[in-house]
């Protein structure tokens, strides 16, 4: 068996109970070589994550407000976790140096990655493993973007010396020697790139659910988990708001062709979820593999006569909104009509100005707005070349009584996008499903 790395969530370190948790499935398998922890996460629905508070220090800070109230509770919270496993490591000299540096004007991305930095030493000390801090593997070059060359360069040198290891995720340094945070949820990526660095056989990412399922379960009840899906299948998906794994985490494992499961701490018994890369053939035509969407769209759209025949009409469309750098989501074409798909947030105060530009730049025969809409895709690679897909979906939301606005659908055929009014938006989503999973 090769090496495996594991990487544990928020929820998963929230407290001694989970933390022992942790521990038995580390355990249990010897190839679980390298573990990568994120900051404690909620105990219950009333608690503050610890990432957050201290976020709130960096705030008092900055406002020149006292944070010491607010250090405290994140002080003895950790203290607390050392004492209910009978430790012997001693956080005090850690802490106050932390709240020093808090104090001294330290950037938020410092203060936030405190909270997986003294996480990753209670870990370590635990299992005893080693503690290898991500400042010294995880880098970003000027631009502020990964440098994957330097990060396998830096594990090559430094992991190998460590077989066993505990790298707290979410951060790591700049090549200013500053530390640098992911956004939130980014541990996910510091275990994705672990697992390319290290030549992983596996990279398994431990959260408080049995997987993906095929639907959002406060709206569909009780939905199919999802066994296994590719990697281009969870693309689609998560941009539709089917979050369980961090965008950016996929890329470092699919580029080296490693798989990644999603486990669930409080279950480990439980299958989870394979994300595979596209290789193997579909065997399972006519069927998809999940069902995600988000609301609060608006529409615009632009109907000119002869449309296709004026080159650079597009171009001059998209400079009006490139213009309030404003991004489009879709953009779904006809012979005489084109129609942009924005975010609502994106437009707030600028949607006069944008329709403005659009009338100055191309002329258009009729403009027309559609507030108030949402994206509801329906994606899987069962899909390609299977004839009745979209009658199928089509089917379900007219018997639902749901209006279909709009119809996209990608060239990888994996996925099929209806624009719908944002008060259809669970209807539709439970008429897909019925359609599909009997």
């Amino acid at each position: 068996m090769g090496v495996k790395v594991a990487k544990f969530g928020g929820t998963s370190v929230a407290d001694v109970g989970q933390i022992r948790k942790v521990e038995a499935i580390i355990k249990a398998d010897p190839e679980r070589r390298y573990i990568i922890t994120s900051a404690p996460g909620k105990r219950s629905r009333t608690d503050s994550k610890i990432t957050d508070l201290l976020y709130l220090c960096h705030t008092h800070v900055q406002q020149d407000v006292p944070f010491k109230e607010v250090f405290s509770i994140i002080s003895k919270r950790y203290i607390k976790i050392v004492y209910d496993l009978d430790l012997s490591l001693d956080l005090a000299p850690h802490l106050e140096k932390i709240k020093k540096e808090i104090s001294g004007g330290a950037t938020a991305d410092y203060t936030a990655s405190r909270g997986e930095y003294l996480m990753g030493l209670i870990l370590a000390d635990l299992l005893g493993y080693a503690f290898v801090d991500p400042f010294q593997i995880i880098h970003f070059d000027k631009n502020e973007c990964i440098d994957m060359e330097q990060i396998h360069e830096s594990m090559g040198t430094i992991l190998k010396k460590h077989p066993r290891a505990v790298i707290p995720g979410f951060y790591g340094s700049t090549c200013d020697g500053e530390v640098k945070t992911f956004s939130r949820g980014g541990s996910d990526i510091t275990g994705a790139l672990v697992a390319s660095g290290v030549e992983a056989e596996i990279y398994e990412n431990w959260t408080d659910v049995s997987g993906l399922l095929m639907a959002d379960p406060s709206i569909v009840e009780n939905p199919k988990p999802i066994d296994t899906i590719t990697y281009r299948e969870l693309r689609e998906l998560a941009y539709m708001g089917a979050k369980v794994l961090h965008d950016e985490a996929i890329f470092p494992v699919k580029e080296a062709g490693i798989p990644v499961l999603i486990k669930n701490t409080n279950r480990p018994d439980d299958p989870g979820t394979v994300i595979t890369k596209d290789a193997a053939p579909v065997s399972h035509k006519g069927t998809i593999t999940g069902i995600a969407g988000k609301k609060d769209f608006t529409v615009i759209v632009i109907e000119k006569a002869l449309m296709n025949t004026e080159v650079g009409f597009g171009r001059r469309l998209l400079t009006a909104l490139e213009a309030n750098n404003i991004s489009f989501e879709h953009m779904p074409t006809g012979i005489d009509t084109i129609s942009l798909v924005i975010e609502d947030k994106q437009l707030v105060h600028k949607l006069d100005k944008v329709l403005a530009e659009i009338k100055a730049e191309c002329q258009p025969d009729s403009l027309e707005v559609y507030p108030n809409m949402a994206l509801v895709a329906t994606v899987g690679r069962g899909m390609i070349h299977t004839p009745g897909i979209a009658a199928r979906i089509f089917t379900a939301l007219h018997r639902a009584d749901v209006n279909i606005r709009m119809i996209d659908q990608g060239s990888s055929e994996i996925n099929v996008i209806v624009g719908i009014e944002n008060s259809d938006f669970k209807q539709a989503i439970r008429a897909i499903y019925k359609a599909f999973v009997k």
